[in-house]
Order: C-alpha cells, then structure tokens, then sequence
C-alpha cells in the first residue's frame, strides 16, 4: 500500500504560511465592506502583492519584477480613467490573505490557487492563469510518460499545499489503469523537492503548471515537464465577499486585458503559454468551482 512521509521537520515559515490561511479563514468577515464607494471616496484602492513567487511576482535589487509588476500599470491606467489610484503594498505571503480578509488591504494581486477553503473567505476574479497540476521528472528518465508509468513510482511534493489535496484525482486516474500510487513524499519547500528529484531519491514531483514551466525554462538540462495529473486548476485574485462591486470591477478589468491581447501577450512572456480557454467570469463558490474544475 503507498505510504505518505514526510521528508523534513517543518520550518517556522511554512507553519507560519499555514497558520496565515487560517487566520484568513477566521477573520471576521465584516471588516472587509470596503467596496468601490468607499474606494472613490478615498480616492485610492489598496492591492497586495507576494515578494516571493516567481514568475507572478518577485523581487530583484529591491525592485518587484514579474507578471504582476507590468499587469499593475495596466490596472493603474484603467483605475485612474475611473478617478482612482491604485497603490501596490509588497510583502510576504505571512499574513497576506488575513490581511486582505479584515479590510487592511482591498485585494490581493498575487498568483492564488482557488480552492475549496479559499471560497469560503473570498470570491475570486476571472482567472489570469491556468493553475492544472502536472507532474515533472529528470531530463531523459524514459521510465515515466502516461499516467500508468507513475505507478507505484515515489512522488513529492509541499505539504499542506492545495496540490496536496488534489492530489485524490491522480490516485483515481491511476485506479483507472488498474494500478495504485506509490510513496508520497511531502516537503515543506519545492525547492527542497526538486534536490531530492535530480538526486534521484524521487521518481517525479508535482506542482501546478506556471510552476513547472518556470523551472524547465530555468533549469531545463536537469528536469522535464510531464502530463496533467489533475482537472483544470485556476490563479486568480482573492477578494472578499464582503466587496461584490469590487469583483464587478476587477471583471471589468480583466475583460478588458483579454480583449485588447495585454494578458495573453503577457501569459505567453511570464508564464510561457497563452491559456485563452480560462473561465471568463468570477468564481464565487465551490460548486461552481468543482464544475469549471471536472471535480464533480
């Protein structure tokens, strides 16, 4: 039967970005009414942004780089054609949902996975990215290709990752082929899963898609991309259900951004590929969430 470990202690950091969703989860909801009167009134809406997520987001010599960076001055222009600014607050993930959560900031403008527990809080924007799950191995290990070749083979990937709880989906693809998952290795960093994959103590990883392809463009003479191991998976913006008008508006933007090629053009730049088939509308609930996702 395939067991479940874990490769190392975990780290205060990790703990502390699990307990942050937590206290996203907890916030109380009705100090988030921060809603588009309030935002023109104040003349100002308040995003924030991860500095640590590549290729959504990043920091080099002190200043942010990445998807989200050149997407920032396209929703500056359009927030100022409708008598706004848009300020940008760069800071860890450590608190960044919970913060967005209790009103601190309006919304977070960073590369979040949509997921069951996300919902509850939150309803989310169009999505920018797909956010699928595929599995990545080293470069020339002609061992692994379908889904029945991973079978019974060692897996890693982050704990307490939303990866982490689709991870079901692939244990069903693998029944399917009449065949089961091997052990499952969970790590509290990717980077410490991928040592283990080209040290060979690992058959494969998984992680979502934007990921993986980051890495094989960085680091494409170790490791090579894989198939999908899940249903269609989304990136969006979080923000609270508290702020209906606000989701209207950041649809507004996003249709805009499709439209005129700014996203796809800037999809293709930061993440590799264009993903013109995402859902063009918000995602409020999980049911709506499990049908755009092939999980019912």
């Amino acid at each position: 039967m395939p067991r479940m470990t874990m490769a190392k202690a975990a780290r205060p950091t990790t703990l502390l970005r699990g307990l942050a969703l937590a206290a996203a989860l907890l916030s109380p909801l009705s100090a988030a009414e921060a809603d588009m009167a309030d935002i023109k009134s104040k003349g100002v809406m308040t995003v924030a942004t991860e500095d640590d997520y590549a290729p959504f987001n990043y920091i080099v010599d002190g200043r942010p780089e990445g998807f989200h960076k050149e997407l920032l001055e396209d929703l500056q222009a359009f927030a100022k054609a409708r008598g706004f600014e848009v300020k940008q607050e760069i800071l860890p993930w450590t608190g960044l949902l919970a913060s967005v959560s209790s009103g601190q900031y309006d919304m977070a403008f960073t590369g979040a996975l949509v997921t069951d527990d996300r919902l509850r809080v939150f309803n989310f924007a169009p999505p920018f990215a797909s956010a699928q799950h595929f599995y990545v191995k080293r470069k020339g290990d002609d061992r692994l290709g379908d889904i029945a070749s991973l079978c019974g083979k060692t897996a890693g990937l982050q704990a307490g990752s939303a990866l982490l709880a689709r991870l079901p989906e692939l244990k069903k693809m693998m029944a399917d082929k009449g065949c089961e998952i091997g052990e499952v290795v969970e790590y509290q960093s990717y980077p410490e899963a991928y040592a283990d994959l080209a040290n060979q103590r690992l058959d494969y990883v998984i992680n979502a898609l934007i990921s993986i392809n980051d890495l094989v463009k960085n680091r494409g003479d170790v490791f090579e991309k894989g198939i999908a191991v899940s249903g269609a998976g989304f990136a969006a913006w979080p923000i609270p259900k508290e702020s209906p008008e606000l989701l209207e508006f950041a649809g507004a933007f996003m249709k805009e951004a499709r439209d005129n090629g700014r996203l796809a053009a800037l999809q293709a730049k930061w993440f590799g590929e264009a993903f013109p088939d995402l859902p063009a509308g918000p995602i409020k609930d999980v049911e709506q969430f499990h049908k755009l996702a092939g999980l019912d």
